[in-house]
């Protein structure tokens, strides 16, 4: 028999030559505590990054948004992943249309931007709950946060259907995820568990791995008790700070590591009923150019902000209750119309001094369209539509049930009574013990009777006869989103109490406010008869065309009170004309119809509706009450730009 042939030597030598390359070159973001530096692909590496919120800007938009941030000079976007925008009801989840979380990096990718992602599975980000679901008040002993038992089975939960996920867009994996947060400002929080730091953090390792960077994020006084031996530890400071003593402090608990400054803060967030936050541009750019000089790396917080849709904007507690604007503009680099500003060209200006930018010119304003006046027609009064907005009919309770207990998320409930005796002087209504989350509209016999609110004493002094039909619209208004120690339940957390009477046996009504909005137009459903004067929450509505180019355009609503907005069915937002700042509603031109369809507007008025029930599109927004004079709506002035000062961008 003849000798068998050796085999090939080229065949031999093609897996060894392959292994070999794969570990020439491999891909890699490590810290280099020898240096202190970043490593990417072992070439010293500095991150100047900006977040962006992909959930507060429309899909369609995602590129455009992105693509500036490149031009901008930027090489990475920070982002948080809202655990509740993706798990509306425990194991049901979403990852379409504007919560597609994976074409957005896949977006992130085409701009050539490395990804920094914040997935807490707490986030703050001004979002309602911080990003934590609100299911999970409906256990009422649950500690969020913590390494209670049931939050982290919830939390487990999730993170094993994220993470998943996620690593196949790791940096070493061949996507643009250089490095993952755990938690989020942890030591900003009461609770300072690290056995629970401990357990998210094995979590992570499990499900993505030992070669992606973990770190932390904390303010200077957080950094005790939101820091873990393992995870890397960054700090968030903005310009008026002191860099030199928060870098030293940071550096007591990561001596060998690059410094980081994960939140440079370039504006700030707003409240309802305070001024619009702007920040100068000069000490912002000097703020980051000392900390380019020192090696540091950035991201700047916010860079995009974009804007609270619907009833995702979240609430502080700083000695009382703050909601969020439905404005997320934040004074950045990029308006919330996703225009450049002034204060983006000086930061691209600096960035420029440290790394190489792009060339070319960024894109100018995008498009901005005016329309009206237009008149809104009254449709009727929200208790009119009591079997279309709750069509499986109230829940009976003794005392009145939070939202968290009758599984209603957001938005709005009605609670129902009657009164079983006559009272004939005027007599107070009130809620012990802060029991109003957040604000109530009282009504008797569809009347309304005025407001009781959170984090106040007031009281409604009412009269009504035997059988009268007492009503009280309760409005959730975010959920804290940072500051508190407590779960933010919503609703009626104490009965009320008439004179020296608690109040019993409640009908309760969860509203489903946006379905009925979005069948009500589209199946055109039969009017009610509509009072001469109506009383109270009340829906309002029109339809127009768009004659000529459609643009991006701000809804103006001069002399309203408040209320929610949906422009054809989509939710808006919150408006709140008498208490400001914000007096325009942002309406991103993919939301409307183009030349030849109409357009749907529904404005659900909670209070007091103007004299004359109109509403105007501008071609810019105001964003702070106290420097405007109201636009007159008459149509041979309505063109006279001066009288009108915005603010703003």
């Amino acid at each position: 028999m003849a000798p068998e042939k050796p085999p090939c030597l080229p065949f031999l030598m093609l897996p060894l030559l392959t292994l070999l390359l794969q570990q020439a070159d491999p891909r890699s973001f490590v810290v280099d505590r020898e240096r202190g530096l970043f490593l990417l692909d072992g070439t010293p590496f500095r991150y100047v990054s900006g977040s962006l919120h992909y959930f507060r800007v429309p899909r369609i938009l995602w590129a455009d948004r992105l693509f500036k941030m490149r031009l901008s000079g930027l090489n990475a976007v920070q982002l948080y992943v809202p655990w509740n925008f993706h798990e509306p009801e425990p194991g049901v989840y979403n990852f379409n249309g504007s919560r597609d979380l994976f074409t957005f990096l896949n977006e992130a990718a085409i701009a050539n931007l490395l990804v920094i992602l914040r997935p807490g599975p707490y986030i703050c980000a001004e979002w309602e709950m911080g990003g934590l679901p609100s299911w999970l008040l409906r256990n009422p002993k649950i500690n969020l946060r913590t390494s209670d038992p049931d939050f982290l089975a919830a939390v487990d939960s999730w993170f094993k259907v994220l993470l998943p996920k996620i690593y196949p867009f790791l940096y070493h994996n061949g996507g643009n995820i250089i490095s993952i947060q755990v938690e989020n400002e942890y030591g900003s929080y009461w609770a300072c568990d690290f056995n629970y730091m401990r357990h998210l953090a094995g979590l992570f390792r499990a499900l993505l791995g030992d070669k992606i960077l973990l770190f932390t994020t904390d303010g200077p006084d957080g950094l005790k008790c939101g820091t873990l031996k393992g995870l890397f530890a960054t700090i968030d400071f903005g310009p008026a700070d002191n860099m030199t003593r928060i870098f030293a402090l940071l550096q007591k608990y990561e001596p060998h590591g690059p410094l980081v400054n994960s939140e440079y803060y370039t504006g700030w967030l707003d409240y309802w009923g305070q001024n619009h936050s702007t920040r100068s541009i000069e000490p912002i750019a000097k703020g980051l150019e000392n900390m380019l000089k020192l090696g540091a790396s950035v991201n700047m917080y916010m860079f995009h902000g974009g804007t609270n849709f619907g009833y995702w904007n979240g609430a502080d507690e700083k000695g009382r209750f703050l909601p969020i604007t439905t404005s997320y503009d934040y004074d950045a680099p990029i308006s919330e119309a996703g225009d450049t500003t002034p204060k983006l060209f000086a930061l691209r200006n600096v960035i420029g001094k440290f790394q190489e930018v792009p060339l070319g010119p960024l894109p100018p304003p995008s498009h901005k369209m005016m329309l009206g006046p237009l008149t809104m027609h009254l449709d009727g009064d929200l208790l009119g539509f009591l079997d279309f907005l709750c069509p499986q009919g109230p829940i009976h309770s003794v005392m009145p049930l939070t939202f968290e207990a009758v599984k209603q998320d957001h938005g709005y409930m009605l609670y129902r009574t009657y009164l079983s005796y006559s009272i004939f002087e005027p007599t107070p209504l009130w809620v012990p013990n802060n029991g109003v989350h957040d604000r109530a509209y009282v009504m008797m016999d569809g009347v309304i009777q005025g407001v009781l609110e959170r984090n106040t004493d007031n009281k409604l002094y009412l009269m009504g006869k035997v059988g009268t039909k007492l009503d009280i619209l309760l409005e959730n208004m975010g959920r804290l989103s940072f500051g508190s120690n407590h779960s933010d339940f919503k609703g009626l957390l104490e009965p009320p109490i008439l004179g020296q009477t608690i109040l019993t046996q409640w009908m309760i009504f969860p509203l489903k406010v946006d379905h009925f909005v979005k069948w009500w137009y589209t199946f055109k459903l039969p009017k009610r008869p509509q009072p001469k004067d109506p009383s109270g929450p009340t829906f309002y509505s029109t339809m127009f065309p768009i004659l000529g180019s459609a643009g991006d355009t701000f809804l103006y609503l001069p002399g309203w009170t408040k209320g929610q907005v949906w422009i054809n069915g989509f939710n808006l937002g919150r408006y709140w004309t008498k208490l400001g700042p914000q007096h325009t509603l942002y309406v991103p031109r993919p939301l409307l119809l183009p030349r030849g369809a109409v357009n749907t507007i529904t404005l659900l008025e909670l209070e007091n509706v103007p004299l004359q029930p109109q509403i105007q599109f501008l071609d810019r927004p105001i964003l702070n009450s106290t420097v405007h004079r109201i636009l007159s709506l008459s149509p041979d002035v309505q063109n006279d730009t001066e009288l009108m000062e915005l603010s703003g961008h």
